[in-house]
């Protein structure tokens, strides 16, 4: 009988694991049973950059959210869950590879960290968008997925890791998840340069790139503020245990109150016109609520409410701050994917040992110290790390020409460019369009020059 009711425990505790990778939300009668699953993030994503974008790269988006859960699908079953979770040393695994031998209990489990390894993946694609050479972005998502994210996820996550041993705490991946995607985007973003047209010779001569669709975008960050719930919730990775129930449902909450404690903060000060005109600036709010949810990741289970609140709105601070940073270093970053993933990556790190049950806010002693100390070291780690992956990645792919599409795909649209053979007539004529109007922008600031 205990045998059969262990079973059963298990079979449940999959199945929320399993569920949680599909993103489903179930409602029935007074009760709402939330599987918010990442699955649904990756379809937020994929409308989130869809819309940012010109109507002549949009099919382009949508085809590289696409490839990037098949693309980082493969990677991870070959190589990742092996030197993410597979035994090892103190710095990778090396068993499991192509997830051979990997016990049946266990799949469940790589099922869904399947899924934290395509989001590191896809957060990049966002600094990169419009002018990135789809073998560049072939070759960048198989490797964070199925290098870069899975061993820093040995160090954080695995009985055998250095930082775990360190006591380095994070529950649901502001460092490994996050900070690492920020960084790598950064360095890309960087590398990449910025799309023709973004910035002159001079701060007067910056030009504002939009997308073509806000409503896009705005269902995309719905989208991708539900998945977070169960990126979140599912990193409790059991729910037939006593008390999981419990710590699901205030994971959930908080990663909402952080979310509202980002958004509200940075629209006020939006309206208040503190970042120029006043405006209710929705792109503005939404990755400030992004910023916040990030943030929270690393403590959220310890927090009580009020500190993911607090958390969030000083994301939201965070990511303005970094948002303003990067125009001003001439980076051009047209979704904030290093502003939002770095600032809230960080910040979360730092968050969790000042006000986690028993952090610094409750009482400075030797163990708040160090559990900031070893999250600190954790996050220049894995700074360090996304760095020197980066620039050989990316700087590998910039000397062999193709990191870059040629200025005349830019200036067409990629997917027209790359697909003019059998683009519809509607989508041709838009792509004519755009190019025109960059065509005229571009003369504009040449005659000014």
């Amino acid at each position: 009988m205990a045998s059969e009711l262990d079973e059963i425990r298990n079979n449940i505790n999959d199945f929320f694991l399993f569920v949680n990778g599909i993103n489903l939300i179930v409602t029935r009668d007074n009760y709402e049973t939330h599987f918010c699953l990442h699955a649904v993030m990756q379809i937020g994503f994929a409308s989130l950059e869809a819309g940012a974008v010109r109507t002549k790269n949009t099919t382009n988006i949508i085809m590289k959210n696409l490839m990037d859960v098949c693309l980082s699908c493969i990677s991870y079953w070959l190589v990742g869950y092996a030197l993410g979770y597979g035994e090892g040393n103190f710095f990778l695994g090396y068993t499991y590879w192509a997830s051979h031998a990997v016990p049946s209990s266990q799949l469940s489990h790589w099922f869904f960290q399947f899924g934290f390894a395509a989001t590191a993946a896809t957060i990049v694609s966002g600094a990169v968008a419009e002018r990135c050479n789809y073998i560049a972005y072939i070759v960048y998502t198989t490797c964070i997925s199925g290098i870069i994210y899975p061993i820093v996820t040995h160090w954080t996550w695995t009985s055998e890791g250095w930082l775990n041993k360190l006591g380095f705490v994070d529950f649901s991946g502001s460092g490994p998840v996050y900070l690492l995607g920020g960084v790598c985007s950064f360095i890309a973003a960087i590398l990449i340069g910025p799309r023709l047209g973004r910035f002159g010779k001079s701060d007067s001569e910056k030009q504002e790139i939009r997308g073509h669709s806000v409503p896009l975008t705005g269902i995309g960050g719905m989208l991708i503020i539900v998945g977070f719930l169960s990126f979140n919730g599912g990193a409790q990775g059991s729910i037939a245990n006593p008390g999981d129930g419990a710590i699901v449902a205030h994971v959930t909450i908080c990663t909402l109150l952080a979310a509202s404690g980002g958004a509200v903060a940075i629209l006020a000060c939006a309206r208040l016109g503190l970042f120029g005109t006043a405006a209710w600036s929705f792109g503005l709010t939404l990755n400030a609520a992004f910023t916040g949810m990030v943030s929270v990741c690393a403590g959220v289970n310890k927090m009580e409410f009020w500190a993911c609140f607090v958390t969030g709105v000083i994301a939201g601070l965070t990511f303005i701050l970094l948002h303003y940073f990067v125009i001003f270093c001439r980076v051009d970053d047209p979704l904030d994917a290093a502003a939002i993933h770095v600032g809230g990556g960080f910040w979360g790190l730092v968050s969790a040992p000042l006000f986690s049950h028993g952090g610094i806010v409750y009482g400075a002693t030797r163990e708040s110290a160090l559990f900031l100390a070893y999250n600190l070291i954790g996050a220049v780690a894995i700074i360090g790390w996304g760095v020197v992956t980066s620039c050989i990645m990316f700087g590998t792919l910039q000397l062999l020409g193709k990191l870059r599409v040629t200025e005349e795909e830019e200036r067409v649209g990629m997917y027209c460019a790359s697909q003019s053979s059998w683009v519809p007539y509607y989508l041709r004529h838009r792509c004519d369009m755009d190019h025109e109007k960059d065509h005229d922008r571009d003369h504009d600031m040449d005659h000014d020059d």
